[in-house]
Parts: C-alpha cells; structure tokens; sequence
C-alpha cells in the first residue's frame, strides 16, 4: 500500500512513513493511492464479531507491511483495552430508524480515543523499531489534544506539545490537557482561535529546519492513520443494522471534516452508506460550501460546541483531491486561493462532492433544544456536538436507517448541558477529582518563532 499527498509534489510513502510523518513536504495530506474494496460476503462476515476483530478486518488492507498480523492484532486489543464499554462504539436507539452511535466511552469521554489510543501503540511500536525521537505537534479545539496527551504521556522516544485557544475550550477539556503530570507533556494556550493554532502547526511543519531537528511528528487528522481507525466504527455500526444487505446513513458533527471523510473512505470500501450528513453549528463554512460552492472563511464565532469553531476545515482538501479528479495542481491552487481568504468549487467537483455529502446548520438556540427534546423523548443526555447532529439528522431522515455521531459524553461541556436541561452531568468515578489536580500549562502569544523556541528548550532538540 503507498501514500500519495494531496498536492502531487512529496514523496510516495509506505503507512509507517505517512503515519510518522504526518503532513507531507509539500503541504498536503496522505491519502492511499488506491482504496482496498471488501466485498459483500467479507463485510456480512464482520456481523458478531469484537470491536477489535473488525477493526483488524478493515484496517488490514491499508496497513502493507508495516506490523505483521499478529503484531497489528495486539496493538488494537491493547489501544481499546481501556474504553469503559465492553462494545467499544454502542448504538442506542432515538426513536423509529434514527441510532446514536456513542463514541464516548474512551479514556477522554471522545470520539478522538479511537484513532488516537491506537495512534500511540502504532507510534510506540515503530519507534522501538527505529531507536528514534519524535515530537509530536498537534492543534486542538478540545478533544484531540487530550486524546493525544492521554495515549502519548509518558511513553518513551516521544514528546507531546499541544496548542490550544485560550480560552476557548470547556474547563473539562482544557484540565485534561493541563493536569498530566508526566515531563514529556506539553500543554500550551496559545491567545486565538482554533484556525490559528491549526496555522502555526502547518507552518511548523513547513520550516524545513526546524521539522528536522525536533522530529516532527502530526497527529491531527491530517495524519492518515488518525482517518483510518475512524473507519472502522462505520461498519462496525452499519453491519450492527443490517448492511450490506440494506443500506444504512449518517449524520456527523464536523469542523474539521476528518470524521465524515472516514465515513466516505468507509463508501469508497464497499460499505453501503447511502447518505453522509454534514452537521455544523453556526460556524456553518462547510455547510456554505456544499450549499454554494462557495468556501470563504468568515470568521470564528465562540459557540457552545467550540470543537467544530473551525473555519478552516484540513480534511476537506482530501475530498477535494477526489472530486478535481486526484489533480495535485488543482488543489494546490485551491489551498493558495483560500490563504487569500476563499474559493470557488467548480461545478464539477461540487457535483461529485454531492452525491456523498448533503448538509445541515443548527443553531445556538436549536442545540440547546435539541438537548431537552432527546432527553424528553429517550433519556440520553447529549453534549452540545452531538445535539447539532441530532437535529441535522432529524432534518434529513427518510426509510433508511440513520446513525448519528454522538462525538463526545455530556460531562465534557457540563455549562452548556446545564444551561439546556437545568442539571448538570457528573464526570465518570475515574474523572472525579479532576478539578482537584494541579494544572501545568504556558500561555503564549500568536508567534511562530516563540513557540519554536519553547518546544526546542522543553525538548532540549
């Protein structure tokens, strides 16, 4: 299996280099250069079987040589080993063929432990290989820095720098990326937004010299491994009601567009996934996109589900490069056009891009009553990323079976769940004193050459 980059101009890589490197020189994404298909009878026969047996099944094929069997089987049994669901990823019922499917049950209550829990074994494995450093760089607008922290402290070969907008996250996601006490852990508030902070990674990527020096490794969604566990919960849920002998639909809260990408490479296999709902809440860029064609930024407006605050969506760039035909140049020049703040999607590409993708808005106002109603009418208590997929969902449902991302457990945004419901959720007994703990965090200002020079001095690279 080789990995191309989303712009044409990097080297072709194996999984293990993708994986480790993350960003490609040129900019771009790694994407497969080709999709591995199941057929209907592999897929039919991923029915009852562990979590962690289907997600050896449907990642195989993308993996190459990197691990053999029997090394690939025990990182993902030790990567799930401490989710607090024996399922993994549970389906709960909304009401008449609308499922939730809860992706909350990881060591950081987020949809983020899948990929990243999994990361982190993969990371260390190859590292052990090679003897070699890395330092792992990564943005966050809440989950991804404390699933990366969670999987990365402590591990060896490896330091962890995250950046985080200040003030800009729940109190419960930002005290999980401050209170790891570990040295090689390396929380940073940077003054911004989310866009920003996803800025200054890039740009770190982009300074040869500096890349080199620390070893710079990515586990943002831009990193292909982090897209390709996310897949797997697709058929793990959609064989739970009835594919591939009947289709199935989801809907999912996005600002980043690596979770619903994974749902489209999950098509691409075989999966018969009729419909991919895009959910955003008010900052609505990618809802505009598919709607118009038209991808301007607008600015960051601070919302009660801050994990999709984003304008700048990376994963969208590998949907892209399969709508312009994998024409590197044409993405390149998209990306140049949105550093001057926008683009135009060509009619074609709009075309290919809405036959996967439909989309939905949901308003500050429609969360929070999204948040009472799903309680009224069933019982779950939803975070507010998950309330804007629910409504969204409830927008777009027909005779097909709908399954709803819910990304991340209600007692990582207590205010918002609170302010809706008038209760506040409790964290799980193991997160209890979470408050109790003692914070290590660095604000720092919106500069590229600061913030290297932190990560040099704490590294000593």
């Amino acid at each position: 299996m080789q990995y191309i980059s989303t712009r044409g101009a990097a080297p072709v890589l194996g999984f293990d280099e993708a994986m480790m490197t993350g960003l490609a020189r040129d900019g771009g994404l790694y994407v497969p250069s080709e999709i591995p298909v199941m057929t209907k009878a592999e897929i039919a026969a991923l029915a009852g079987l562990s979590y962690e047996d289907v997600a050896f099944r449907v990642m195989r094929p993308f993996i190459g040589d990197a691990f053999t069997d029997d090394e690939f089987r025990r990182l993902i049994a030790q990567a799930y080993a401490g989710f607090g669901h024996a399922a993994r990823a549970p389906l709960v019922q909304l009401e008449a063929n609308h499922f939730l499917l809860e992706l909350f049950h990881g060591p950081t209550l987020a949809f983020k432990d899948f990929a990243m829990q999994l990361i982190g074994q993969l990371f260390q494995a190859s590292l052990a290989r090679s003897g070699k450093h890395v330092t792992i760089v990564g943005a966050t607008s809440g989950d991804t820095g404390s699933a990366a922290i969670e999987a990365f402290r402590g591990l060896t070969g490896v330091d962890v720098v995250i950046l985080f907008p200040h003030g800009r996250v729940s109190d419960v996601q930002r005290r999980q990326m401050t209170t790891p006490s570990e040295p090689n852990v390396h929380a940073l508030a940077v003054d911004g937004d989310f866009d920003d902070c996803q800025a200054l990674v890039k740009d770190m990527f982009n300074d040869f010299a500096f890349r080199d020096a620390v070893g710079l490794a990515g586990v943002n969604s831009i990193n292909w491994a982090r897209v390709l566990a996310q897949v797997v919960y697709y058929f793990s849920s959609a064989v739970s009601l009835g594919a591939p002998h009947r289709p199935v639909s989801f809907t999912v809260p996005t600002g980043n567009f690596g979770d619903v990408f994974a749902g489209y490479i999950a098509r691409q296999m075989g999966l018969p996934i009729e419909r991919l709902v895009v959910a955003t809440n008010q900052n609505d860029i990618l809802h505009r996109a598919l709607s118009s064609g038209d991808y301007t930024k607008d600015g960051v407006k601070p919302s009660i589900s801050p994990s999709m605050d984003i304008q700048v969506s990376s994963n969208f760039e590998r949907a892209l490069f399969d709508a312009y035909g994998r024409d590197g140049n044409a993405v390149q020049q998209l990306m140049t056009e949105l550093k001057q703040g926008g683009f135009r999607i060509s009619q074609g590409a709009l075309g290919m891009l809405r036959e996967t993708f439909a989309s939905g808005r949901c308003s500050e106002e429609e969360t929070m009553a999204t948040i009472r109603a799903t309680y009224a009418t069933s019982g779950e208590v939803l975070c507010p990323h998950s309330a804007v997929a629910v409504k969204v969902a409830a927008d777009n449902l027909g005779t097909t079976p709908m399954i709803t991302l819910a990304t991340a457990h209600p007692a990582k945004f207590p205010d918002a769940v609170e302010q809706a419901m008038g209760s506040r959720p409790a964290l799980p007994p193991r997160m209890a004193d979470l408050f109790d703990r003692p914070e290590r965090v660095t604000r720092i200002g919106n500069d590229l050459g600061a913030i290297e020079a932190l990560i040099r001095e704490r590294t000593g690279r």
